[in-house]
């Protein structure tokens, strides 16, 4: 089973996404529009499968959480 889940978005993006988020410019929930309105419809396949039907709440702590352990990883890794 090949899951790839946010691993495909850089931290950089995963970062962008999280400001988006936190300024309103991401509608909750994700649709396929709220993801091109911030330039992501490049990724939209993998927002969707990960992050469809979270509210602003639960996508948030998902963005988060990714980013925390990729964080950690990087400063682990160096």
């Amino acid at each position: 089973m090949d899951v790839q889940g946010l691993t495909l978005l850089t931290t950089e993006q995963l970062k962008k996404l999280l400001k988006y988020l936190h300024d309103g410019s991401l509608e909750t929930p994700l649709t396929a529009h709220s993801i091109a309105c911030v330039g992501f419809q490049f990724r939209q396949a993998e927002l969707m499968n990960t992050l469809r039907g979270l509210d602003e709440a639960g996508i948030r702590a998902v963005l988060v959480s990714v980013l925390a352990e990729r964080i950690k990883a990087e400063r682990d890794a160096s």
